[in-house]
């Protein structure tokens, strides 16, 4: 014991511990990566594409909470799905989908207005249905991608076998947005910029598409019962492990907290506090110039996000074997509870923004013990479908989370929005606090 828990100490060896795990973990890790990237590239930098298309903060409101709705429903199906037919099948459909919706986004601007007899639909209605696309791979491969990790991991070992996937999956979170900002930066025009970041993100959902269907090993797949439909469903919330529950109840409130503000994060950035970055760099006795504009230093601001969150990430995990998932969890959480008004208050700097961001980066560091403490009670065969059950629910209470901060940002102010997030937020870390339990394999 004491030698495994001198392994995957800190980022690097996780890295290390990475490419030691079994194949499949390994394939459907690259995938998460290309995957990621493409998502994290595009979702982040939506809702001002949405704007330039001439949305409303309410508008921007309710298509988060469509992103809820898709979230809510999709993962159950994914998992049944997935545990029915195999891994390998589920991801290469839900892949294909994904890429399906990056190019909906491209296109939108140039489909233009449509006029439907008195209505009209404007541009950024595609956005919404490129969504329902997009988020196939992420959604509906949910609960596949737990039971692969499951099933390929030592119980004792969960939250260092999740820490291991998602710092490397998370790389790809911290390249995306940089890499979707140094793209931006190549034209004035955001519309026009945005969808370089768009192109690049068909090509790497079509590449992760293809790899994770040619090298997935699915000889190890396990295969659980057919789907029977809203009787099974009913059957899987009331069997749900019983340390979930206070879990899932913390949780949700924590994400309609964020749901009611997310998306308005780049607005505040880039609206409310109007910050860019200008500067000078000095390499090799060369002066270069640096001069952001603020939709591009959200791109870099999200970098230094997922930075810290790799470094912090796997150290967490390991210190989850001491002290259990409990306390490593609700670190988490109360991160995410605290962020939208350490963000609002903030001075409208480039320095604070930075500091702001990196400090939420250490809301990941409770990640992969909050994965581990999911799929941890699941019976082998089950993982997909109790990882779908939870987020079911979790997501279809949330689902309102993102009308109810639009609202509040259109017709009352940002900050009492992000006021009244940081409160519900806070009372869910609480709840989590007082009544969640520790998963056995950790106590």
């Amino acid at each position: 014991m004491a030698e495994d828990r001198a392994e995957a100490a800190g980022p690097f060896d996780a890295f290390r511990q990475f490419f030691a795990l079994r194949r499949d973990v390994l394939v459907l890790s690259l995938a998460m990566f290309a995957f990621s990237l493409g998502f994290q590239m595009t979702s982040r930098f939506l809702p001002e594409y949405m704007f330039a298309l001439g949305a409303s903060g309410l508008v921007v409101g309710g298509f988060s909470s469509f992103g809820n709705v898709v979230s809510a429903v999709y993962p159950y199906p994914g998992g049944a799905v997935s545990d029915r037919i195999g891994s390998r099948y589920a991801l290469t459909l839900f892949g294909l989908l994904s890429t399906v919706g990056f190019a909906a986004w491209l296109l939108a601007p140039g489909i233009g207005t449509i006029a439907l007899g008195s209505l009209a639909l404007e541009p950024w209605v595609w956005i919404f249905v490129g969504l329902l696309l997009a988020q196939a791979w992420k959604s509906f491969g949910l609960g596949a991608t737990f039971a692969v990790v499951k099933q390929a991991t030592e119980p004792s070992r969960l939250a260092a076998g999740f820490a291991s996937t998602e710092t490397f999956r998370r790389t790809a979170f911290l390249v995306g947005p940089v890499l979707a900002a140094v793209l931006i930066g190549l034209h004035p025009v955001f519309t026009v910029s945005f969808q370089y970041v768009l192109a690049v993100a068909v090509v790497f959902g079509a590449l992760g598409t293809l790899v994770q269907h040619v090298l997935y090993d699915a000889s190890e797949d396990t295969i659980g019962d057919s789907f029977e439909g809203f009787a099974q469903i009913r059957r899987d919330l009331r069997e749900m492990p019983d340390p979930l529950r206070p879990l899932l109840v913390g949780d949700t409130l924590v994400r309609f907290a964020n749901g009611m503000v997310y998306v308005f994060f780049i607005r505040v950035v880039t609206q409310f506090h109007e910050v860019g970055l200008q500067s000078t760099v000095s390499l090799a006795g060369i002066t270069y110039a640096l001069d952001l504009s603020p939709p591009a230093f959200f791109g870099y601001l999200l970098g230094v996000e997922m930075l810290v969150a790799l470094l912090v990430m796997a150290p967490a995990a390991k210190v989850a074997e001491y002290v259990g998932l409990k306390p490593v969890v609700a670190t988490g959480f109360a991160v995410y509870a605290v962020f939208p008004v350490v963000l609002i208050g903030a001075p409208g700097t480039s320095l604070a923004m930075i500091l702001v961001f990196a400090f939420s980066g250490l809301r990941f560091a409770g990640l992969p013990s909050h994965k581990a403490l999911i799929v941890g009670p699941a019976e082998a065969g089950a993982g997909g479908r109790v990882t779908g059950t939870y987020y079911l629910l979790r997501n279809t209470v949330v689902i309102p989370s993102g009308i109810v901060g639009g609202a509040l940002w259109e017709y009352v102010s940002p900050e009492v929005a992000f006021t009244i997030a940081a409160a519900v937020g806070v009372l869910g870390t609480g709840y989590f606090l007082v009544f969640g339990e520790e998963f056995e394999a950790y106590r």
